[in-house]
């Protein structure tokens, strides 16, 4: 089945959920609400036709004054009996900036979910361990978003200090050649 194909079942399957498919050099982008996404996805891999078995990658998106909802989660699947990709576009709003979690669908989203959550913000309900893999815990502040400032947050890390102190004592250990 091609990913146009795809798309066009996904649209008599959950015709409210699916906003619009784009077609760009042979790859499909199907845009769906948030609401379902999990039922969705549970779908596009178990149904046997199309048994999108791999989460190449899931990634967050920032659409800051462009487009509303601001927000968007991109999953992008392959089938490895099938030999097809998809990307699935689930739009987030800045109000509610939460998006159900796929980890109980494909194992590898466990990492995804939490990067994306590191750097934009996004919550993943029911992930088994939604926490920073990036940024310190105590980083204040979502780095990939569109309003973090580009040099950084006006007061510096607070373990930002403490790290230039522990280099200056290691420095002692250093071999002089």
């Amino acid at each position: 089945m091609e990913p146009t194909e795809i798309a066009g079942l996904l649209k008599e399957r959950f015709p409210m959920e699916v906003k619009e498919v784009t077609e760009f050099r042979g790859q499909v982008s199907i845009t769906v609400k948030r609401e379902r996404i999990k039922e969705i996805l549970r779908f596009l891999h178990d149904a046997p036709e199309l048994s999108f078995d791999y989460l190449e990658d899931l990634c967050g998106v920032d659409y800051l004054s462009k487009k509303e909802p601001r927000f968007e989660v991109v999953y992008h699947l392959y089938s490895m009996e099938h030999r097809k990709r998809i990307r699935i576009k689930a739009e987030v709003s800045e109000d509610d900036c939460a998006i159900d979690s796929v980890v109980n669908i494909w194992e590898g989203a466990d990492w995804h979910e939490r990067e994306c959550f590191d750097m934009f913000g996004i919550v993943f309900k029911g992930h088994p361990d939604l926490r920073r893999i990036l940024m310190p815990e105590d980083w204040e502040g979502y780095p990939l978003r569109k309003d973090y400032p580009v040099e950084g947050p006006e007061e510096k890390w607070r373990g930002f200090v403490e790290v230039l102190r522990k280099a200056e004592d290691f420095k002692k250990f250093e071999l002089k050649g």
